[in-house]
């Protein structure tokens, strides 16, 4: 089948192959609605498909942007993904999401290839393990945004939630409502906000003169949770209270509390970090710290687009304030 060109659309129209253009490229300024109806016909009688690589080649932009995300399985990731999307979407830009698992290799290889397919920019959720690729892009001044975790001193766009401040909140309301003996459990601290909520839960227990027991801070891979919630939940004095670090670390308390036959919060408080879809209607409901997840997106999105434009964008980060929403739990 021959392809049809925009020579077609243009003569079947009766117009110029530049006004043609000019209505592709959403340039309506001087174009009459009669010119735009006869052109949007010629091309749906047509059935005309754009050269997206001859434009891409034209304008020296693939309309294309990658999101290279570290664990989609978390359900902050995956709403931060959406809102970047349909931000782009919304521009005319198309998003490639990739996967890399909390891999440093497999991060790597994604930034290469999306690079290599010369996608216009990148938001990476970055590992921090790829400190000499991170500061390449940076000297080829290669538009990048970092979201949700720091890198080094890595110089560029950061968009991150104030986890220090935010678990510090949510122990201090457990402090109030009489505990003492509150424990926190997140994955391995190999990332800034998991380091960041730690800190922030020993902050509140100095400041309100509360020794913290090193028995009651779980650090641990996703695989060994079950093992160090036995420990900790079987000695004399365990935990009225607990922080969840994430989703992940919640599902795991789920299991643990299922299996030991133990109920939310009869045997002990809890507050997740993070966005729940269901917190409000299950039971009990969830108390969580919620972060904003679509806004933190769009912003992201936001920076990319005006590095990808050439506008100025300062190499600074922009934190975001998250919410402590106290349900049943």
């Amino acid at each position: 089948m021959e392809r049809v060109t925009m020579a077609d659309v243009a003569k079947e129209a009766g117009v110029s192959k530049s006004t043609v253009s000019q209505f592709l490229n959403k340039r309506y300024e001087y174009m009459g609605e009669e010119t735009r109806r006869k052109i949007q016909q010629a091309i749906t009688e047509l059935g005309y498909q754009p050269n997206y690589l001859a434009r891409s080649l034209k304008q020296k932009r693939t309309s294309m942007i990658g999101i290279i995300v570290a664990n989609i399985k978390h359900r902050f990731s995956t709403e931060v993904s959406h809102a970047i999307e349909e931000y782009c979407y919304d521009a005319d830009i198309q998003a490639i999401v990739c996967n890399a698992d909390d891999d440093p290799v497999k991060e790597k290889k994604y930034i290469e290839m999306l690079m290599a397919k010369q996608v216009d920019g990148l938001i990476i959720f970055p590992t921090g393990k790829n400190i000499e690729l991170y500061d390449s892009m940076i000297h080829a001044k290669y538009p990048v945004v970092f979201m949700d975790r720091k890198a080094g001193d890595i110089n560029l766009p950061r968009i991150v939630s104030n986890n220090i401040e935010s678990a510090y909140q949510a122990v201090e309301h457990f402090v109030k409502q009489g505990h003492t003996r509150i424990s926190i459990v997140t994955q391995s601290l190999t990332i800034t906000p998991r380091a960041e909520r730690v800190e922030g839960y020993k902050r509140c227990l100095e400041d309100y003169q509360i020794d913290w027991n090193e028995d009651y801070v779980i650090n641990n891979p996703i695989s060994d949770l079950q093992e160090e919630l036995e420990k900790m939940f079987s000695s004399n004095h365990p935990p009225t209270a607990l922080l969840a670090g994430n989703d992940r670390v919640f599902l795991e308390l789920l299991k643990f509390t299922k299996r030991k036959e133990m109920t939310i919060p009869d045997d002990f408080s809890l507050i997740v970090f993070d966005n729940i879809q269901y917190a409000a209607v299950s039971t009990p409901a969830v108390s969580t710290i919620s972060q904003p997840a679509a806004e933190m997106g769009r912003k992201a999105a936001e920076l990319l687009l005006k590095q990808i434009q050439k506008e100025p964008v300062e190499a600074k980060e922009h934190v975001y304030p998250c919410e402590l929403v106290i349900r049943e739990t």
